[in-house]
């Protein structure tokens, strides 16, 4: 088969194209990549998820990279992906391999590379490695070889307490402390459990922890904080028992989700562009922000009152995280729920996120939705909403030759202007626009609609649906 990265690296499914053997050529072309760089004598993290089998892949990443003469560092238990990223910076590794699948069902496996600036890799990089691995698809020997690696060349390490310490010098806990919160906290049975409870609790703080354990089957649906019903049980339990806010993270950590105190759960374009203000406000901070093209444009309201600048991006934060390397930055997000900011890893941090919305509460004296009315009086309300179309070959190819199309009207709206930047997207009047994108993970076109109505938003995306399929 043929491997390729996409947004977010390499899924596939697990025993049918995500297989031992394949885990492994990509092991090796990571390795033949690394090998050309100047980093060839630093060493490799390794981490995964809770997924099943994630710690056997893990070890036999580990020892492919011993296999190829670099030195692995494996992770001794499951970890989160923001907190391989710490790792990469702190330990001044080549990079890392991270075995997840993120949000994906659970039936999925992936692999992420990460740059040694702690990075999501960015397009050449992966593409360097996709071209190895099309020529060393056949090297039976190294595979073999790998097999027989000796495990005394590879390293397990814990890198969650130097993580933890980091998040202590980005976070206020003696402000979220004072206001004596309690909180709901779901890891939807990924890594996040052990980190983002553990930290509030060593902080004198209240927290319950829902699905406190490894299940591969994530209930029996993808670990997305952000999917429909997801988080049902953290919302009841926040409005049960009159928890300051409930708090949840993907499988491995890197995406977040936020119920406010009466059990509405917040979108995540909401809270990235309310803590974007709140950083600015609490920290002084003067930088821009930087968001994804298929993010709210309530970040660019925020920034023009402010006078700071947007920088918008491609899909995929290792866009946003050159940003965050380059110190341009206060806040970096995407609307699938990632976010970092200034002097962070330059990577999707839910824990951070989740942190910094229960700081904002407490330092605010007010809930997420008393906040958000307080900004929209300020900058005024933008809805935003998304709907996704599945695709098999023939669709996906019918609509990959529509999205090379300049459409001059959408339902009667007139198109002002067309952003290539990643996918379509169509911008109308009154800060109305649509984004047809084809996804980078799933076989998926994702439609995003953002006008100042609801009805409108809704409207946005039947037209953009027809406009796809017609």
């Amino acid at each position: 088969m043929s491997i390729k990265f996409g947004t977010s690296g390499w899924r596939g499914i697990i025993a049918d194209d995500f297989t031992f053997a394949n885990s492994k050529a990509v092991t090796r072309a990571i390795c033949r990549y690394l090998q050309t760089t100047n980093f060839k004598d630093a060493p490799v993290i390794i981490g995964y998820d809770t997924r099943f089998l994630g710690e056997r892949f893990a070890a036999l990443a580990a020892r492919e990279i011993a296999a190829e003469g670099l030195r692995p560092l494996l992770c001794d238990s499951f970890t989160p992906t923001p907190t391989v990223a710490h790792a990469i910076r702190s330990r001044q590794a080549a990079g890392g391999i991270i075995f997840t699948a993120s949000h994906n069902p659970p039936e999925y496996n992936g692999m992420k590379f990460s740059t040694s600036d702690g990075a999501p890799a960015p397009p050449e990089v992966t593409k360097a490695i996709e071209n190895f691995l099309a020529s060393e698809k056949n090297d039976k020997k190294t595979a073999d070889t790998a097999d027989e690696a000796s495990d005394d060349k590879i390293e397990k390490f814990d890198p969650r307490s130097a993580y933890l310490k980091e998040l202590e010098s980005k976070i206020r806990f003696d402000v979220i402390a004072s206001a004596q919160g309690s909180y709901g906290y779901d890891p939807l049975w990924g890594t996040g459990r052990g980190y983002l409870d553990e930290i509030l609790r060593r902080h004198g703080l209240t927290v319950e922890t829902l699905h406190d354990c490894r299940d591969p089957l994530f209930g029996g649906s993808g670990p997305d904080p952000t999917g429909k019903n997801r988080l049902d049980e953290l919302r009841e339990a926040v409005v049960n028992n009159k928890y300051s806010l409930g708090l949840a993270t993907d499988g491995d950590a890197d995406r977040f989700g936020i119920v406010d105190a009466d059990g509405t759960l917040i979108s995540a374009n909401r809270i990235i562009a309310l803590l974007f203000d709140y950083l600015a406000e609490s920290r002084g901070w003067t930088d821009g922000a930087a968001r994804s093209v298929a993010t709210s444009h309530l970040i660019d309201r925020i920034a023009k009152e402010r006078g700071l600048p947007v920088y918008e991006t491609p899909v995929g934060f290792k866009y946003i995280g050159e940003y965050i390397i380059r110190d341009k930055i206060i806040l970096g997000g995407e609307e699938s729920a990632g976010l970092s900011i200034k002097d962070h890893v330059p990577e999707k941090d839910g824990i951070l996120a989740c942190l910094l919305a229960a700081e904002a509460v407490a330092a605010r004296g007010a809930s997420i939705g008393e906040q958000l009315e307080s900004l929209y009086k300020r900058v005024g309300r933008l809805e935003t909403d998304r709907t996704d179309v599945r695709l098999d070959a023939d669709k996906k190819t019918k609509i990959s030759e529509k999205l090379k199309l300049d459409a001059k009207k959408i339902g009667g709206r007139r198109v002002e202007e067309i952003n290539r930047l990643d996918g379509v997207k169509l911008i109308f009047g009154g800060d109305a626009w649509l984004l047809l994108r084809l996804s980078g993970t799933e076989p998926l076109v994702r439609i995003y609609a953002e006008a100042e109505t609801k009805k409108e938003v809704k409207s946005l995306l039947s037209d953009g649906r027809k406009y796809l399929l017609e």
